[in-house]
């Protein structure tokens, strides 16, 4: 199966949560509720310096996705 790059996902637990899911290396999960992430990859110290560097880029993208997504529901 190929699956998206970003998935879209909430939760009844936790219902003022909206979770993106990125499913690529790195693959991790934000709340857009309050930014935090969860990372579902193992990482180096050399891998840590070189995410940093990345993951701003990432939760950009995921947050973009988001609103395009939701413009589409709104269309």
């Amino acid at each position: 199966m190929e699956l998206p790059k970003f998935l879209l996902g909430d939760n009844t637990d936790h219902p003022n949560s909206i979770f993106i899911v990125h499913t690529e290396y790195p693959r991790f999960i934000i709340n857009l509720e309050n930014d935090e992430v969860e990372w579902l990859e193992e990482f180096s110290k050399e891998d840590e310096a070189e995410l940093a560097a990345e993951a701003e880029n990432l939760v950009e993208a995921a947050t973009a996705f988001y609103d395009r997504e939701v413009s589409r529901y709104n269309d």
